[in-house]
């Protein structure tokens, strides 16, 4: 989970730091502090909202407790209490959770757009999976431990040699038949302006572990809606701090997030990564940005066709013409370009 990086992070062409791979490109969006609600004055008493973070304390020892039995219980058990946590904690907080459709069980990338840090929690509601997070997502105080505990793939974004690591690591829960959830954004967006959109879009560096596992992509479409209507309160944007974001929404009435699973999508063996970066991105957004990287994969005309298949409509992606080794920004090589 990746809170949106403030609007002069878009210069992060340049190096970030000093040490050795600090110059790694780093998504950023275009959102601000003009891009949450203005501060008004809280739906809720000041007794429920304290009752509300007591409740999310006592949710979070909960958790933690349940990372350490996971490895003792039987997966479906272990599937229906994480899914149980993540549904209760939400509740918790006061946040209403809409699910349409369901999410396949097994070996699956599960991909989504990413607003909050209340996504993680709405990912897991639906289908508990093994997250990938940036790494100063362990630091944060309780969540930290309780995301380590649970086996997340924590991710250093300012290392691009341990890319290639990360990438193989996501690529070995899935052989081994474990869902793995991520937001291929790389950082939130307050997902209301169109020019708010994290440049890139989509980062195609993970879609590779489901190419070399053969594994299904599944789009989540994650969407928030205050008192009925869309809204950007629940969004975690800028320098904003987690305690700021967690108050907003403890005081917020009839607050929803609204989970939609989409079709999946199958990759081809050698089939293209930024192809089906695209075609996940796409299944969310109908108009995904353009990159300039891939230009090139269009060029391939029918062999990026996709074809129906299945009772879900799922997608099936053919073997990619262009797809060889190359070099991008962070010069990682073929199945770890972060472009």
């Amino acid at each position: 989970m990746t809170a949106a990086a403030p609007p002069r992070g878009r210069a992060a062409a340049g190096p970030v730091g000093g040490g050795p791979g600090e110059g790694l490109w780093r998504p950023a969006s275009g959102c601000g502090p003009d891009c949450l609600p203005p501060p008004t004055t809280p739906d809720v008493s000041r007794l429920r909202r304290a009752g509300r973070l007591l409740g999310v304390l006592g949710m979070l020892l909960a958790g933690a407790g349940l990372a350490a039995l996971l490895p003792l219980l039987p997966a479906a058990r272990g599937r229906a209490a994480t899914l149980g946590w993540a549904r209760w904690t939400l509740r918790t907080l006061g946040v209403r959770l809409v699910a349409r459709g369901r999410a396949p069980r097994g070996r699956v990338l599960l991909v989504a757009n990413h607003v909050s840090w209340l996504d993680v929690l709405a990912v897991l509601a639906v289908s508990p999976a093994r997250m990938l997070a940036k790494r100063e997502v362990r630091r944060w105080p309780v969540v930290g431990a309780l995301a380590a505990a649970a086996g997340t793939v924590f991710v250093d974004r300012s290392r691009p040699r341990d890319l290639p690591a990360t990438v193989a690591r996501v690529a070995e829960s899935l052989r081994s038949g474990r869902p793995v959830a991520v937001f291929p954004e790389g950082t939130t967006w307050c997902g209301a302006a169109t020019d708010c959109r994290p440049a890139g879009g989509f980062r195609p560096a993970m879609f590779q572990a489901a190419v070399a596992t053969g594994t299904p992509v599944v789009p989540l479409d994650l969407a928030y809606r205050y008192g009925g209507d869309p809204g950007t309160l629940a969004a975690f944007l800028g320098e904003e701090t987690l305690w700021a974001s967690m108050r907003r929404v403890l005081a917020a009435r009839d607050l929803t997030v609204v989970v939609t699973v989409r079709a999946a999508l199958y990759p081809a063996p050698g089939a293209d990564r930024r192809a089906l970066a695209r075609a996940a991105e796409a299944a969310i957004r109908p108009t995904p940005p353009v990159r300039r990287a891939d230009r090139r994969a269009r060029r391939a005309g029918p062999s990026e066709i996709l074809e129906a298949n299945g009772r879900h409509g799922d997608l099936l992606l053919p073997r990619s013409t262009g797809c060889g080794r190359t070099r991008g920004r962070t010069g990682v090589g073929d199945a770890t370009q972060s472009r």
